[in-house]
C-alpha cells in the first residue's frame, strides 16, 4: 500500500463525476448525485453507509490516478491524506 488515503467532503462536491471517470476503482456516484470513495476492488455500495464519509487506502498503482482525479476535480473536494 502507498500510505495515502483519499476522502471527499461531500459539501464540496459538486457531482460532476469526473473523479469517477479518472479513478472508477476508487470513486463512485450516489443516488444523491454525490461522490464517494470505496476501497479499491470493491461494489459501489447502493445504500449510504457510515463509511461513505470514512477515507479508504490508495493501492499503489491507484496513486497517480487518484492525484489526477483530485487536481480536476472542479469541487475541490477531494483530499490526500498521507500517512
Amino acid at each position: 500500500m502507498s500510505g495515502i488515503k483519499v476522502w471527499i467532503d461531500q459539501d464540496l462536491c459538486t457531482g460532476d463525476g469526473i473523479c469517477e471517470e479518472i479513478a472508477p476503482a476508487i470513486f463512485f456516484g450516489a443516488d444523491d448525485g454525490l461522490y464517494y470513495v470505496r476501497e479499491a476492488g470493491t461494489e459501489a455500495p447502493t445504500e449510504p453507509t457510515h463509511s461513505f464519509h470514512e477515507p479508504v487506502d490508495v493501492p499503489d498503482d491507484l496513486v497517480e490516478a487518484t492525484i489526477d482525479a483530485a487536481e480536476e476535480c472542479p469541487g475541490e473536494c477531494i483530499f490526500l491524506d498521507v500517512e
